[in-house]
């Protein structure tokens, strides 16, 4: 049984959304396992653009069946305005999206939490969060007492346990300071707004874990997607600059609630340099005009926020890290034909710490400030390559640097993304 991960292997926006569309047509389901509507996926079918954050990028491929597992967060309003964006596109949804009734639910208290714990960041500086209630959701599902899932919508309870948390969040919320009028919180509107949203996804809830493991069993091909960067990684990113949840790839048995051993193939997604959003160290950032010309040509703005990305060169020590963290098969290397106008190009092959050179990823956000990237400089190609559709047609020295990159990660490139279409897509051979 063939079992493939998606695992983006840099901050986040390395375009996973295009690979696993390409994949997608390998395998019977489509896994999301983490995250929440902070994820940003961009998928390009013959001209039309279509972006999503919580369903799966499968959803364009009939047949195949999308699973948002329990170890997602949901917001019932963003989900269902996602839902009706693409059935109002001709995207059939209805019979082939399922939800995790263990999956939990982002509530209005969960906004401004965040809200609120952004501007109280670590020394001053933003965490950089998306202020989709994403991290508060998560913090309530480990503290567990005010914590809701989806599968709890459907309980006789649910209203008492709305008015039971509304409660403690109006006192929570107001010992914080809301830096403005106070969120009123009111249970009752608050239960009926949520019920309705029940209502609408009812046909799509189940046992999606009961429904995995039966997959694992009868031989299913199931790809696993997915978000953010394993450099976000709650566990083993640049904390605290990260995301609420794994994701690397060691969150895909939890949260998708399979054995890790299912998997038979790791895809690493790697841009053809760096890219960061919000807070947090970028060692390789070029804060100048060759950022700005990569943020422009690459148009390195936020899928769900539209911020501007931050810019630099490609870090292999930061990817060799992740791919072995997410122990990566193959790489994907996207967006190639952005570096396209460079006269040169440089990569971080190692780390200046401390007066010691390195070339392992610090694990200290302190440290991960304080390197300096030593560098290798290769030259660049400077011709349009979105045209080109096979290795063997890319001019020399793009070859050159794909080469570069393979050999200082330690895994081979399977696939190279020369432009945001399924057709700008080479396929290298062994």
């Amino acid at each position: 049984m063939p079992a493939t991960s998606v695992i983006g292997l840099q901050w986040g926006d390395e375009a996973k959304g295009k690979v696993v569309d390409l994949l997608t047509e390998q395998h019977d389901i489509v896994v999301r396992y983490q995250g929440g509507a902070n994820a940003g996926h961009t998928v390009v079918m013959g001209g039309q653009v279509y972006k999503l954050s919580l369903v799966p990028s499968g959803i364009f491929r009939s047949g195949v069946q999308c699973v948002v597992a329990g170890g997602t967060v949901l917001n019932p309003a963003a989900l269902l305005e996602e839902i009706d964006g693409l059935t109002l596109r001709g995207v059939p949804v209805s019979e082939n999206l399922m939800l995790s009734d263990r999956a939990h639910v982002i509530f209005p208290w969960h906004f401004e939490e965040d809200r609120l714990m952004n501007d109280q960041g670590a020394d001053g500086e933003s965490i950089g969060t998306t202020l989709r209630g994403i991290g508060p959701c998560y913090r309530d599902k480990v503290g567990r007492s005010w914590a809701i899932r989806l599968g709890d919508l459907y309980r006789e309870g649910f209203r008492g346990r709305v008015r039971k948390i509304a409660e403690a969040k109006r006192r929570s919320l107001a010992s914080l300071g809301t830096g403005g009028a106070p969120l009123e919180l009111d249970a009752d509107t608050i239960f009926e707004q949520y019920s309705a949203y029940a209502e609408r996804l009812r046909p799509h809830v189940a046992d999606t874990t009961a429904y995995l493991l039966d997959a694992v069993e009868a031989g299913k091909r199931i790809l696993f997607e997915g978000a953010q960067g394993a450099l976000l990684d709650i566990d083993h990113g640049t904390f605290p600059f990260v995301t609420s949840s794994n994701s690397s790839g060691v969150g895909i048995a939890a949260g998708a609630g399979v054995p890790g051993r299912v998997i038979t193939k790791v895809v690493g997604i790697l841009k053809a340099y760096c890219t960061r959003v919000g807070g947090g160290p970028l060692p390789t950032e070029q804060d100048n005009a060759t950022g700005q010309h990569i943020r422009d040509r690459g148009n390195e703005y936020g899928t769900v926020t539209r911020r501007p990305r931050r810019c630099g060169w490609f870090d292999a020590v930061a990817a060799r890290y992740t791919a072995r963290l997410s122990d990566v098969d193959v790489l994907a290397v996207m967006l190639l034909d952005v570096l396209s106008e460079l006269p040169e190009l440089r990569i971080c092959t190692g780390y200046d710490l401390n007066g010691r050179r390195t070339a392992d990823f610090p694990s200290h956000v302190d440290d991960v400030r304080r390197v300096a990237p030593v560098y290798e400089t290769l030259p660049g190609w400077r011709q349009e390559i979105s045209h080109v559709r096979s290795f063997e047609a890319l001019p020399p020295a793009a070859k050159n640097y794909l080469g570069r990159i393979s050999q200082l990660v330690g895994r081979p490139v399977e696939l190279v993304s020369v432009g945001p279409d399924r057709e700008q897509t080479i396929f290298v051979k062994p």
